[in-house]
This record gives structure tokens, sequence and C-alpha cells, in this order.
């Protein structure tokens, strides 16, 4: 009788199903090789067993340039205004001044949001919004100037390039001296947003009349100049090719190994579903997101590529659910982002993954990917690295919200709000006065 492989064998045997391509480049990265542009775009191929192939080296190379420790931070955002300038094909949040959704918080109720933040264990607050129309000239040194104030401790991550690039136009300041400005008043980290990708081409047929690639860069290395970090991000799965992603996170290095200033990479998958590009077909080549298996592949690839330079590689669980970002998590993936508390931007696009993450469910997913809990700070210092059995887990005042929306609030309960006030005044006005 014909003797049974041994499991080294049946696990080589395979590996041997990975095409030849696939291994000399992955075989490469693994020895310390830079993956180029173009042998990037050809692993955006990967199936079967080149795709799995792919998701073994990432995760090997994650295990060696970021180790077990899987973190998370503590935060609340605060979507502060959905008006909006602006009207891009794949925003669902903006609205216009007139119409009856349109929401603006005032600086009371900013800082009622971060003061509330604080008390339930926030160490940031991430604030990001619409770019307000006749917003005043100082909106965003003096919603910063506020929240500091209140919260002096508190880590304030705020403002994309694109609300940057519109602050200092209100103010009619260049982009160093208004970013200097914000530096002063006490600004600790500006998202990489609005980056999309990162090919005018691109960001033409998204959205006419959206920062640039260059003043996204602008922004974004000045900052770095600075001493102000910046996260990285890219949106995928709508009309971009591979090539355009590749060419996108080629970019990302390259500043990377100049400025050193990106603490993280966040890729976004599009979320389509009630995002006017795909709802309206704005666009005949626009596609409903990236696909399960797309999505691990970017992982994979971006791990590859950004590695070296870029240690954090971050999951969105709003956008991917946390089955999905945990399964990203042996993907390349080392963090899970933050509680959020609130969130407006994805959930007005179709995202259904909530608001709220609590603490204890972030670490009860690392710990079934047989990963190391930590709460970090936003930039990535170690503020707590918990056990691998979850013997010494502390109470967290969030691990007690049942209805995250009853206490923090929601989008639809901000624009329910809004179409309510729109119609009381409606109808105040259409009263004949006594």
């Amino acid at each position: 009788m014909e003797e049974r492989p041994t499991h080294g064998l049946a696990l080589e045997a395979t590996f041997a199903a990975v095409s030849g391509e696939a291994r000399r480049i992955l075989e490469g990265c693994l020895a310390g090789a830079a993956l180029t542009i173009a042998d990037a775009v050809t692993l955006c191929d990967a199936r079967g067993p080149d795709l799995h192939a792919l998701i073994c080296a990432a995760d090997v190379l994650r295990r060696q340039q970021a180790g077990d420790a899987v973190g998370y931070v503590v935060n609340r955002n605060i979507n502060f205004t959905n008006l909006c300038v602006k009207a891009c094909k794949f925003c669902a949040f903006s609205r216009t001044g007139r119409s009856e959704e349109g929401y603006y918080l005032d600086t009371e109720e900013i800082v009622r949001r971060v003061l509330e933040a604080e008390a339930y264990g926030a160490t940031e607050v991430c604030i990001q919004a619409g770019l307000p129309p006749r917003a005043e000239r100082t909106v965003y040194l003096d919603l910063l100037r506020a929240v500091k104030r209140a919260a002096p401790a508190l880590h304030v991550h705020a403002f994309s390039p694109e609300e940057v690039k519109y602050g200092a136009e209100l103010m009619q300041l260049p982009v160093r001296a208004y970013l200097e400005e914000l530096k002063a008043a006490g600004i600790g980290s500006l998202p990489g947003t609005s980056a999309e990708i990162l090919d005018d081409r691109v960001r033409k047929r998204l959205a006419g009349g959206r920062i640039t690639t260059a003043e996204w860069i602008e922004v974004i290395t000045t900052a770095h100049t600075l001493g102000i970090p910046t996260t990285a991000t890219i949106m995928y799965g709508h009309i971009e090719s591979h090539t355009e992603r590749m060419q996108h996170l080629d970019l990302l290095r390259s500043i990377q190994e100049q400025t050193s200033g990106f603490t993280e990479f966040v890729p976004l998958s599009f979320v389509h579903a009630e995002a006017p590009l795909h709802l309206k077909q704005m666009l005949p080549d626009v596609r409903p997101g990236p696909s399960g298996n797309d999505v691990a592949r970017f992982v994979a690839i971006s791990r590859l590529m950004l590695g070296p330079s870029f240690k954090n590689i971050q999951t969105s669980w709003v956008k991917e659910g946390i089955r999905q970002a945990q399964w990203l998590l042996d993907c390349g993936a080392n963090d899970l982002g933050g509680t959020l508390m609130n969130e407006s931007i994805s959930t007005s696009a179709g995202a259904a993954h909530g608001q709220l993450m609590r603490p204890s469910e972030l670490r009860r997913v690392i710990r079934d990917s047989a990963r190391i809990p930590v709460e970090r700070s936003t930039r990535y210092a170690v503020l707590r690295t918990f056990s691998a059995d979850g013997g010494d887990d502390p109470a967290h005042p969030l691990d007690g919200i049942d209805d995250a929306e009853a206490v923090f609030g929601s989008y639809e309960s901000l624009t329910r709000k809004a179409r309510e006030r729109a119609r009381q005044v409606e109808l105040e006005s259409a009263t004949p006065a006594e």
C-alpha cells in the first residue's frame, strides 16, 4: 500500500500550485526586495493558490514588521456639519445650504460631545465635516481652540487636506502659514482623507473641483515638515484601475520614505449603496465597491508594498464589518482603528455596521485571531497591553453601552431634526400674522 504523504509534503504540494510569476514576486518580497508597481499590478489578479500565497506572505511580513500586537484607539468621531460647497459624486453625506437635511452643530454642542467622549474614556476626538458655505474666516481655528480649552489633554485628530485647503483660502493664507496656525492652536494630527485615488484623471471624474493630487501632497508634506503627523488613505473599488491603485500606494511610499510623517495606512472600501455615483449611475463604469477577495488581496498587497516604510496598516470595521476586519488581520493588517461612538459619513453611504465598537469586543476579536490586544494613542504609543486570556481586562465605560444611538445620537437623528426644523419654519412662515 502506498504511504500517505507527510504533513510537510502535503503543505509543499499545496503551495506548488502557485504560479511561477506570483512565486517570483512573493519570494522577492520575503527576501526584502521592494515591490514594483508592475509586480503589484500582477498580484492584483491573484486568485486561488496565488491569492492564498499572497495572504500568507503578507502575514509573514506583518509579523516581522509589526509583531503580533493589534492596536485600537478609544475615540469619538464628530462630523459637525453635512453642509458642503462641493458635490462629489461618491459622497452621500453632503447637503447643500437649501437642503432640509442640512445640519450644523454649534460650538457648544461640539464641546459637549468632546467632554462626553472624554468622560467615556476617549483619548482622541476625530473632527471632520463638509465644507460649510458662508463659513466664518476662522471657522476651523475657532472650533479647535474651543475644543482644546474644554479638553486640553485630548488629542485632536482633525481636518482633512481638503478642509485645510478650504480654511487657508477663507483666511487668505498660504497652506504652510495656516498649518502653523493650526499647530499653535493645538492640532494633534491630520486625517489623510480626501485622497480617494491620487490620480487627477480619476479625481476629475469623481469630483471635478476637488483638491488636486498636487494640493493634497502639499498639505500632507507641509504638515509633516511642521511636525504634524497624518494618516494616509485610499478609497478604492469604484472606477480606478489596478495600475492607478498601485501608483497611489507607490506615491504614499515615496512620501513616507522622505518624511516619515504617516502614522498608518487606512484602505477604505467604496461604500456604494447610497452614493450618487452608483445610485444614479453617474458614470457607466462604476463598480459596487470591492469584493471580499479584492479587499483581502488589496490589504495584503499594501503590506508587501508599504510594510517596510509603514509599520501600521489599519482595517476599517465601519467599511468591512467586524468579521471581515478580523480576517484582514491575517492578510497583513495590524490595527482595528477606533471605537468611534459616532459615524456619519459611511453610514450615509449605506454602511450597516454600526457606529460604536466596544473595547471588549475589539479585544475579543483580536484574541480570537491569536494576537495581543493593545490600546494605543493616536500616534501609536502603547497605552496598555492586555493579556492573552483576558483575565486582566478592566471594566470600560463604553462596554456598558447597549444603544449607541440613544446615548451618542446618530446621523439619522441629526438629519431628522433638521427636517423637523425646516418644516416648523415653513409652517410658521405660512401662518398669517395676527
